[in-house]
């Protein structure tokens, strides 16, 4: 139950433990006086969690800065072990993603991101990684209340990850090199890898942190400037994760996040004529094949 513990103290709530009756194989392992420190996580996925925690992240990170929709609207954000709802996020629509796409457009074209050096850029990532380990125990409670993965998978597997994830993309940055290409002739021919510009990223609920990173990372080590959408169903980690690159130095309107639902603030993204790359599946596709003009 050591993990059940810690979840209690990060997050401040009473939780109701079940009790070795109510967990037959538990209750066969103790009275066969088998060891059960591999059950924490099982343990702690069962109990009931009350009442709902207080959340601090749940607007758009617009331009640096956390904003309401342009709406006012906000969307259910629920337990996925209790179906209760443990927050109201701001639902994005396209009017959101219009705001997140011009501040992200005006970073890469005017603002310092894509001309910092690589080495500027891979210590912004570094500290971000420093910042993830110092609040691991937080950051996988919060993933565990959004997402219902067991607290050990998050605390011992997806938020070490996570910041190994962005140093490797960190020691990215400064090591994406062109080609000088023999050619015939009076011809210089060489290659050179520049960022592509302002890009849009959709993630999905299953691993929101991992995803993150896989996204986000390399995207930010190239020198790119991102809007991101995060599924409705697990948005909270990736707006603290945002906050926290933030924190770590990162310049405003390089990462936005908005969260909302597919089919409005989803398709406007994955339909916008001012983003350069849009990251994610084949309605993407669809999407961008209605809106691109030969």
């Amino acid at each position: 139950m050591a993990a059940a513990r810690r979840i209690s103290s990060l997050l401040s709530r009473s939780l109701s433990a079940p009790s070795v009756s109510q967990i037959p194989s538990l209750g066969r392992n103790l009275r066969r006086g088998r060891s059960i420190s591999g059950l924490g996580a099982a343990a702690a996925v069962e109990e009931l969690i009350t009442p709902p925690v207080q959340i601090s992240y749940t607007q758009h990170l617009i331009n640096g800065k956390f904003v309401d929709a342009a709406s006012g609207k906000t969307f259910p954000v629920y337990d996925p072990r209790t179906a209760q709802v443990i927050a109201h996020v701001a639902e994005g629509d396209a009017e959101d993603i219009n705001r997140a796409v011009a501040a992200a457009r005006k970073a890469f074209d005017e603002g310092p991101w894509p001309k910092m050096t690589p080495y500027e850029r891979s210590l912004i990532l570094l500290r971000f990684a420093d910042l993830v380990e110092k609040h691991n125990d937080e950051v996988a409670a919060l993933e565990t209340w959004n997402n219902g993965k067991p607290y050990e998978q998050s605390a011992k597997s997806e938020i070490p990850s996570l910041a190994r994830l962005f140093r490797y993309y960190a020691g990215w940055a400064d090591k994406i090199h062109g080609l000088t290409v023999p050619a015939d002739g009076n011809y210089h021919v060489q290659t050179l890898h520049e960022p592509i510009g302002a890009v849009g990223q959709i993630l999905p609920w299953n691993f929101p942190l991992i995803l993150f990173a896989w996204k986000v990372g390399p995207a930010l080590a190239c020198g790119n400037t991102i809007v991101l959408k995060t599924a409705e169903q697990t948005p909270l980690t990736a707006l603290y994760a945002a906050k926290l690159l933030h924190e770590a130095g990162l310049p405003s309107g390089v990462l936005n996040v908005v969260s909302g639902y597919g089919p409005t603030a989803g398709a406007s993204l994955a339909s916008h004529m001012d983003v350069d790359k849009v990251l994610s599946d084949l309605c993407v596709l669809d999407n961008f094949a209605n809106s691109v003009k030969f």
